[in-house]
């Protein structure tokens, strides 16, 4: 047997994130007058804060080897690649209201956060939540 596969007979790879039409708007917008040096603006996750992990991002001015990259009407968003497994199916979205403008990361992996809203606690995708399990 010959492994020769082809990209046609693959499955296709699930999206890591996906963006709300407002924050591609937002990522682009910042993207261009940041200047054509940046590559985009690199999501990822660390531990941190009172519910053990928090969001980071930072723009970054190259794509890594093993970094995910979702393009979407010319914004650019890089996903860490340590982070793939806490962001798997979030949905990027951008939201205004009166006291703040933000970035809101609509998570399935999520499985609480703290009241102030900074910091989050995430499961990898694929991994139960065992103290959901023990109800």
């Amino acid at each position: 047997m010959t492994d020769q596969t082809t990209t046609a007979s693959r499955r296709p790879r699930p999206k890591v994130m996906t963006l709300t039409p407002r924050a591609a708007e937002r990522v682009r917008a910042i993207m261009t007058s940041k200047g054509p040096e940046v590559a985009g603006l690199k999501i990822g996750v660390k531990k941190g804060g009172c519910a053990g992990m928090e969001y980071t991002m930072t723009w970054a001015d190259s794509v890594g080897k093993f970094d995910e990259v979702i393009e979407q009407d010319g914004a650019r968003v890089i996903v860490d690649p340590q982070a793939v497994l806490y962001l798997l199916g979030t949905e990027m979205d951008f939201k205004t209201d009166k006291l703040s403008s933000t970035f809101v990361f609509n998570n399935p992996n999520q499985t609480s956060a703290c009241g102030c809203g900074e910091s989050v606690n995430l499961v990898p995708a694929g991994k139960p939540d065992l103290e959901a399990l023990k109800d």
